[in-house]
């Protein structure tokens, strides 16, 4: 089922939790609604699915406007963080219970159960209770009672936020695989960033109720619409320069301005990738001190500080920092091999906020 939004307002009291929100969700979609706590993203999730009603706007579900549908007429599955399971029932009868409400007869809801149970991985759990589960156990009980009704769509709001990080991990993998073999419609809620990443094919961002971007996992971080998106996916160095003689200054640094004024001020953003060192202290424009390196497993962060005293954060690879000999204390070179100059975060986006910023064309990018 396609799922769109038509300005969708929702406040409660004087304050708007979504303000003028539009998006459309295509059939057979993995969406994540990325964000920061407060950001609007759980609040259009109850919207879809008629737990709370908007202020204004419209929603369709397979073109067809939903505000006035009850939640049992939306033929939705909405899953819980806290999973919600009901703790005088089983496994068995958990997965079961919407379909007993449905009126299901007895051997075709047994048969669904069974189906769901070897889906999702419960084999020999089916007479255990929600305390003799681990967390990812429940959470894929809550799942399989979501599915149990065949639901045109399936909302998952913030569905690992309760497990530990390698079970979470698995949850991933596993809804990848679920959703690969079941092609139901899915809009899932999380704050984390690499988790959106990693398992949607579309990422919705909010920020204070606004709709900041929507496009691909690759299209929001190396693309961001402006600098909230371009610090919330993924780590930025974000610079603020000031354009003198058609170029962009901050410390040493130089970008090209184009044909912008003297006097105005530019913010510069570039991914730590984008930081190319090297032990040569002649080989690129500028010179540096790497002052820490964090371990993060195969890959390590590292700061820079050039002589104006500016900081600027790389990674790399263990094997690349290993080659360049690099060491706490060493003196480098290092180039900025692309950047992007990019809209403030108070700044009004056109209406189609979704769509990637570009900056103004008399600015040169190299990106």
């Amino acid at each position: 089922m396609s799922i769109e939004l038509r300005n969708i307002t929702k406040q409660f009291g004087a304050v708007a939790a979504v303000n003028n929100v539009s998006f459309s969700v295509k059939e057979g979609e993995l969406m994540a609604l990325l964000g920061p706590s407060g950001g609007g993203k759980t609040t259009v999730l109850r919207m879809i699915a008629g737990l709370e009603e908007p202020t204004s706007g419209d929603i369709f579900i397979q073109g067809q406007r939903v505000n006035d549908l009850s939640v049992q007429q939306r033929n939705i599955g909405f899953v819980f963080q806290n999973y919600a399971l009901f703790k005088n029932m089983n496994v068995f009868k958990n997965i079961a219970f919407g379909l007993k409400i449905k009126k299901w007869k007895r051997r075709d809801i047994k048969a669904r159960v069974a189906e769901l149970v070897k889906l999702l991985g419960l084999e020999g759990l089916e007479k255990r209770y929600a305390h003799q589960l681990s967390g990812g156990q429940r959470q894929r009980v809550a799942i399989a009672r979501a599915l149990a009704p065949k639901p045109s769509v399936l909302l998952l709001d913030e569905p690992f936020g309760a497990v530990d990080a390698k079970i979470r991990q698995e949850l991933r993998e596993w809804l990848v695989t679920l959703h690969h073999e079941l092609s139901v419609t899915t809009i899932f809620v999380t704050h984390d960033q690499e988790e959106a990443m990693e398992v949607s094919n579309r990422i919705v961002i909010f920020s204070k109720g606004d709709l900041e971007q929507l496009g691909t996992p690759r299209e929001v971080y190396e693309q961001p619409a402006n600098e909230f998106v371009a610090r919330f996916v993924g780590v930025m160095n974000v610079l603020e320069a000031e354009v003198k003689d058609g170029v962009a200054r901050v410390g040493e640094l130089q970008f090209a301005a184009g044909d912008q004024p003297d006097g105005a001020r530019l913010r510069i953003g570039f991914r730590p990738y984008a930081v190319q060192v090297s032990p040569d202290v002649n080989l690129y424009p500028y010179r540096a001190v790497l002052i820490r390196t964090y371990f993060l497993g195969i890959m390590l962060r590292l700061e820079f500080e050039l002589g104006s005293g500016l900081v600027l954060r790389s990674r790399m690879t263990k094997e690349e920092y290993a080659q360049l000999g690099l060491e706490d204390g060493k003196a480098v070179s290092l180039q900025i091999r692309n950047y992007r100059v990019l809209a403030a975060e108070e700044s009004a986006l056109p209406p189609e906020r979704q769509s990637a910023y570009q900056p103004p064309p008399s600015i040169a990018e190299n990106i």
